[in-house]
């Protein structure tokens, strides 16, 4: 077993692989960028390098610094994790002449699986199933369109190096391929500086689903399926083990051929067949077709270690110490049923549009297994993916596994930015995927249902005007409530740019009546919080100046409004200066006739025990001071009304 390795990368995986590291006795080194200098995982690791400036180029692809770097820490090894040089043999290759050893599969088995049309052509040879099409490499546009012909359509051109859907593009009748094929090629020219394409039968009703297979060079086993099917834009957003709807038979034909395509290239370590699926007649051993294989860790790879017990990242350092692989397929079996959700910062309204911030708060659900690379207080960088964390839920059926994954995405608790919690939280009660009816067009077709923001409820409205007032934590600060005079305040809150008033009655010292839009709230403060018609409150949190109310997987943000500066707002260019609350005239500094000018005082206001200074809106004259010292005002009554502009 090593002694000491290096990670070739940053985030959650990182930290997944310290993780594992750590458990066997094994150092690990970090590499940081200028940006991850703060980074958890460098917190995590025994010893951290910088390797350079925040962009990738700069960093995270400089195999000659991460190199060095092991070398001059001591490191035996490099633990590539996924992304960035993790498929990358010319890195391979520079890393074992360094002396070192790749945590991971040849550069000859990369090479292998790097095109598509070569690696479609080699999984022929193998006898493992392929989409039918056109794998050449002629790529005039007269003759591809003659295969495509061939194929019949709906066919899909796919970029030959391509990956996460770019390069991609449906075409379904004859007439619409010249564009198709421009677009695509442009598309994979930018993308990967490889313009050629291959033409492959499109699949009506297409399931994603990938096989986990475990070489050591030699023999290879596999770890069972994953379904992959819940995509937007080729992108993976929820997985799932094992499939919904597998059959024995068709689990044998797809193992058995995962294991052939691993054989064939001598695949040492952990990497994923990846297959598509006909699913329009349910699942049949003779409708999966090979797709690609990834020859790296999948970021998908917890379902396969919650439904089996295998820990793939030990797996994989003990096979690059020189280990022979740690069981036989006769010793694998699943166990009950898991699912990953892909929590990222991103804009779903926007249309999931990458996000940054600074995490101001996070919390993970009790229960569940939480992957994640940040902690709060971190700061999600434009440099890099947005992934904040993957949530892993198991159980003992699909379904219970399915409920554990909906409450545990309830319970997850992220501020400081904006995130798919509640789009992730729409799709596990989808009623379609409920049922395992799934398949890669299910987020397109729901698209506007899933992505759809519910309004606040009146309970979880009431929660922010408890914290707004201050109430929240209860204790001394609500009995103190009683002093006030009249016992009921107005509650401003902007939510989403609007404004939300409400009436804050306390009505002792454990109790309070909220007026909402009409409705009425009755809070009561119990040990254990609060709670609202007798049912516990919403869970919330104030941070970054706003209080944020968790509901159903759900999250809505409320900005508490200073009275005073609505006030202030309120006769920005008008003539009136009103009282925000209700409140005792301290002090009156004006008088009829007198010039002012913006910012200047115009009187004190005392209440809740505190004194506020209205000042002028904006120049002019006063016309006419409303009340005098000494007055008891209501909330909104006119106190200083200056004359009307020219």
């Amino acid at each position: 077993m090593f002694r000491k390795i290096l990670i070739a990368n940053r985030g959650e995986i990182a930290c997944r692989v310290i993780d594992s590291a750590r458990r066997l006795g094994v150092a690990t080194v970090a590499v940081y960028s200028d940006a991850d200098r703060d980074a958890r995982h460098v917190a995590m690791a025994d010893e951290a390098v910088n390797i350079g400036g925040p962009a990738p180029a700069d960093s995270y692809l400089r195999g000659d610094a991460i190199i060095a770097a092991a070398r001059a820490t001591g490191a035996q090894g490099i633990h590539p994790g996924y992304g960035f040089l993790s498929e990358n043999p010319d890195f391979v290759e520079a890393v074992e002449a360094a002396g070192l050893i790749f945590i991971g599969p040849s550069a000859k088995a990369i090479r292998a699986m790097g095109l598509k049309d070569a690696a479609k052509a080699l999984m022929e040879e193998a006898g493992v199933p392929v989409v039918p099409g056109y794998h050449g490499a002629g790529q005039d546009p007269e003759d591809l369109a003659a295969e495509a012909s061939k194929v019949g359509y709906p066919v899909l051109i796919k970029a030959v190096a391509g990956g996460g859907g770019k390069g991609m593009r449906k075409v379904f009748a004859p007439k619409e391929f010249a564009a198709a094929l421009e677009s695509a090629q442009g598309e994979a020219r930018t993308a990967f500086g490889n313009p050629a394409v291959l033409i492959e039968k499109f699949v009506e009703k297409p399931r994603h689903i990938e096989v986990q297979v475990f070489g050591d060079g030699t023999d290879a086993v596999h770890l069972f399926e994953r379904d992959c099917s819940l995509q937007r834009r080729h992108q993976k957003v929820i997985e799932e083990a094992p499939a919904p709807g597998m059959t024995d038979e068709m689990r044998v034909a797809m193992g058995a051929a995962a294991v052939r395509a691993a054989q064939a290239i001598g695949y040492s370590g952990a990497g994923t067949i990846e297959f598509i699926v006909d699913a329009s007649e349910g699942l049949r051993a003779d409708r999966f077709w090979f797709m690609e294989m990834n020859t790296r860790l999948q970021v998908e790879h917890p379902v396969t270690e919650a439904i089996t017990g295998v820990d793939l990242v030990e797996w994989q350092l003990r096979v690059a110490s020189g280990e022979a692989l740690p069981a036989r397929q006769e010793d694998l079996s699943i166990r009950g049923h898991a699912f990953e959700a892909r929590l990222y910062a991103e804009d779903v309204p926007a249309g999931f549009l990458p996000a940054t911030g600074t995490l101001t708060h996070l919390e993970f659900a009790p229960g569940c297994r939480a992957d994640t690379g940040v902690r709060a207080g971190d700061t999600i960088s434009p440099w890099y993916d947005p992934m904040i964390a993957k949530i892993v839920t198991h159980g003992p059926t699909r379904a219970a596994a399915l409920q554990q994954m909906t409450r545990a995405l309830g319970e997850t608790r992220v501020t400081g930015s904006v995130t798919n919690l509640a789009f992730l939280g729409a799709l596990t009660r989808h009623a379609g995927f409920a049922r395992g009816d799934v398949d890669t067009g299910l987020i397109e077709r729901d698209l506007d249902a899933l992505t759809a923001v519910p309004e606040a409820s009146v309970q979880e409205i009431s929660a922010a005007v408890l914290a707004a007032a201050g109430l929240w934590e209860g204790g001394a600060r609500l009995a103190g409530v009683t002093l006030w005079a009249p016992l009921t305040r107005r509650i401003l809150l902007r939510q989403e740019g609007a404004e939300v008033g409400a009436l804050l009655s306390v009505t002792g010292a454990d109790g309070a009546m909220i007026e909402v839009a009409g409705q009425r709230v009755a809070a009561e403060r119990r040990g254990d919080g609060w709670w609202l018609d007798g049912a516990k409150a919403p869970a919330l949190v104030s941070a970054g100046g706003q209080i944020h109310v968790f509901g159903a997987g759900n999250a809505w943000a409320f900005a508490p409004v200073d009275p005073l500066e609505r006030g202030a707002e309120a006769g920005a260019g008008g003539d009136v200066t009103l009282s925000p609350m209700p409140g005792l005239v301290k002090s009156v500094f004006v008088a009829a006739g007198q010039s002012v000018s913006a910012g200047d005082r115009l009187c004190v206001l005392e209440a809740m025990k505190m004194e506020h200074t209205l000042t002028a809106a904006r120049d002019g004259v006063v016309a006419e001071v409303l009340a005098a010292a000494g007055a008891q005002v209501e909330a909104g009554a006119a106190l200083v009304r200056l004359e009307e502009e020219a």
